[in-house]
């Protein structure tokens, strides 16, 4: 009864909306308000629902209510850094363990860090909070953290780093800006890493060459696919390969915000091109890659959220390509995209300060 009565009262004070797709509408209901700054999604089993907030709070929105979570330590919330993303590993119900990406402070500026942590059985608090990784030192400035983490077939651990601004250093291999880096659970380096045995390079590195990866999901075949950042223009989804360069700053399809080229051109031998690009850029956020449980249809389609204009972007085929825009009221300023273990697909919008399903 307290379950009916607390899905009542969402229903009735978030009326869900019809949004249209190219295979009819679908509803659109409000379920958690009032979020401030919104990162990222997770869901436990049982039905509850982590956000993470950029300046340091995690929250548990569970039959109804929301409520904060205790326990995260203090983190760089300064320009896009603070926390950020949260990952539901699939052996949580029997370990609890949590995995968050957030920005850390180093001896000078921030770096992108891993940690991991302990949820108590009633969901109140965190505890035993030890970082499993962390960038090595030099970076400063608020900016292109990258940070979406993904939990691959084989239980490691994928972050995506952005380049901090330091565009340089997304070539430089003994650096870990601008990559996607691989990590066992406790931290560790699998031994089948591309750059193990490569002198100076950081044994983390699984791919490299990226400007601010913000998305990140695998296909129904455990293959990992991230989204970033262009410039002006040529913001990307890669399909991430062990050990590629995908050429940042060196190829793009977009330009300085100056308007001058970048690098030597879109061509380089030896570095990846794009599955798809957007120009111009919709500044991309989460990353979904649908199971297609509640819309057969959608099976392996890629749904990408836009900060910019306000939308999710539905793209599908090979090539990749986008095939609709779905925009309404409830998608300003999205942030992140979640497939739930019920097959709705749920949303946060930065714009609203809230979280949005959708069902059929």
């Amino acid at each position: 009864m307290i379950r009916l009565a607390a899905l009542l009262t969402i229903l009735l004070t978030f009326p869900a909306q019809a949004m249209e797709t190219r295979d009819g509408p679908v509803t659109v209901t409000r379920m958690i308000a009032g979020l401030e700054e919104p990162w990222a999604l997770g869901f436990l089993p049982g039905g509850g629902v982590l956000v993470t907030e950029r300046d340091g709070r995690l929250l548990l929105h569970h039959d109804g209510k929301t409520r904060a979570v205790t326990g995260v330590p203090e983190v760089a919330a300064r320009g896009q850094g603070g926390l950020l993303d949260v990952l539901v590993p699939r052996d949580f119900a029997a370990t609890r363990t949590l995995f968050f990406t957030y920005a850390k402070a180093q001896a000078e500026g921030e770096g992108t860090a891993v940690a991991r942590a302990q949820l108590s059985q009633d969901a109140t608090r965190l505890s035993d909070w030890r970082v499993i990784f962390e960038m090595a030192p030099g970076s400063s400035g608020g900016r292109h953290f990258g940070s979406r983490l993904v939990e691959g077939a084989d239980d490691t651990l994928y972050a995506t780093i952005g380049e901090r601004g330091d565009r340089p250093s997304a070539q430089d291999l003994t650096r870990e800006n601008g990559s996607v880096i691989r990590i066992n659970r406790d931290g560790s380096i699998p031994a089948d890493n591309p750059f193990t045995v490569t002198p100076g390079a950081r044994p983390a590195i699984w791919s490299w060459g990226h400007r601010n990866p913000q998305g990140a999901a695998l296909d129904p075949e455990g293959r990992l696919w991230v989204v970033e950042h262009g410039a002006k223009g040529g913001d990307e989804i890669n399909r991430i390969r062990r050990g590629a360069n995908y050429g940042w700053p060196v190829i793009s399809y977009g330009q300085h915000y100056s308007g001058e080229r970048i690098g030597e051109g879109t061509h380089k031998e030896g570095m990846e091109q794009p599955a798809f690009y957007w120009d111009p850029s919709i500044a991309p956020s989460g990353m979904m890659i649908y199971s297609g449980a509640l819309w057969p249809e959608w099976r392996g389609h890629v749904f990408v959220g836009s900060l910019k204009f306000g939308l999710i972007s539905h793209l599908a085929g090979q090539p990749l390509r986008e095939i609709e825009r779905l925009k309404s009221p409830h998608t300003a300023r999205l942030r992140d995209i979640r497939e739930a273990p019920d097959g709705s697909i749920w949303f946060l919008s930065v714009g609203n300060g809230a979280a949005y399903r959708i069902t059929p």
